[in-house]
């Protein structure tokens, strides 16, 4: 039986309030009226082994219980079993009464075919891209039904297609915004069915290159079809693109400036780059990214301080990364002064 309800206004600010040092240091923000954590906790790394199954599920459990309430995997992230260790530790956290389902929030993703996820419909049907990816609506119902399934909840509140700009390449621009488009219109009647709360893209390339360039996404293409699919209510209204020290194409190329007056929500993936800025940063970086104590926070202050950013994601599957990431709960993001001079 899936769990009912999603993260409301009231709920996420319950779990803040359980939370006051971090909340008084802007540990949490608003989006789209809920409180949230500037700190995400991901799935996209890790063997397929139980080991690091169980890793997971105790890093989201010490995640929840230590004030993070967003929570982003995918179906296709270790062929399931991010989602379904996920799924496992929430429901675990609820039938105990530790957590409420009300009082976070979980992003999935769909578009790149899974082992032993795949639907009965013949691959001709579905459209299928370079042999991996596809955005046919038949195909993303059956992926949301099994990412459901897998996380245990009735409602997803983020559901994202995921790398879309895969496609781009494969066909006549007009033909990719073509399927785009009947994609968000299926979003549209997910959300109407009660399957999700909002949408978005889950991108690699697609945000950091500058229109013209090869995978690049047209933003405000893509608005114009989701109000097109939904109306001035729509609800496509997350990017996810990755920003840390070492990829900062989203902020050279404006990107990341234009999201608060679209209306859109910016959340950073790879903001320890697969932990490769965990260690040896610039010894002059803490001296103006005040705080952090560790080179894991200062890269995760750097992404979360940065304009058009809402929540920063970390990979954590082991407990002490997730101590030691919370660590940023006992300061505020760096004023936008101090994360403009990182540049100088």
């Amino acid at each position: 039986m899936l769990t009912p309800g999603f993260a409301t206004p009231a709920g996420t600010a319950r779990l803040a309030a359980r939370f006051p040092e971090a909340q008084a240091n802007a540990f949490y923000r608003t989006v789209e009226g809920l409180t949230l954590s500037t700190l995400g906790i991901g799935s996209y790394l890790g063997a397929m082994d139980e080991a690091t199954d169980l890793g997971y599920e105790a890093a989201v459990t010490a995640a929840l219980s230590g004030g993070i309430n967003f929570l982003d995997t995918s179906l296709n992230y270790r062929h399931q079993r991010s989602e379904r260790n996920f799924g496992t530790a929430l429901a675990r956290l609820m039938e105990r009464g530790l957590l409420a389902r009300d009082e976070f929030a979980l992003c999935t993703k769909a578009g790149f075919l899974v082992p032993s996820a795949l639907p009965d419909t013949p691959p001709q049907e579905l459209e299928i891209a370079g042999n991996s990816h596809s955005l046919h609506p038949a195909f993303l119902e059956h992926q949301l039904a099994a990412s459901r399934t897998n996380l245990q909840l009735e409602t997803i509140d983020v559901f994202y297609l995921h790398n879309p700009e895969t496609q781009i390449a494969m066909q006549t621009e007009d033909a990719f915004y073509e399927r785009i488009a009947r994609a968000f219109a299926q979003c549209e009647a997910f959300v109407q069915r009660g399957w999700i709360r909002y949408y978005g893209n889950a991108t690699w390339n697609g945000y950091r290159k500058r229109l013209g360039e090869d995978a690049a996404l047209d933003i405000d293409r893509l608005l114009a079809i989701a109000q097109s699919a939904g109306g001035d209510s729509h609800h496509f209204r997350f990017v996810q693109l990755p920003l840390n020290l070492g990829m900062c194409e989203a902020l050279s190329n404006s990107f990341l400036l234009r999201l608060p007056e679209l209306g859109l929500h910016g959340i950073a993936s790879a903001s320890l780059l697969q932990s490769r800025l965990t260690t040896g940063l610039p010894a002059g970086l803490s001296h103006i990214l005040r705080g952090p104590t560790s080179d894991a926070q200062l890269a995760l202050q750097f992404t979360r301080s940065a304009p058009g950013i809402d929540i920063a994601l970390a990979g954590m599957s082991r407990l002490e990364h997730v101590h030691e990431n919370l660590g940023i709960a006992h300061f505020p993001p760096a004023p936008r002064a101090d994360f403009d001079r990182v540049f100088e």
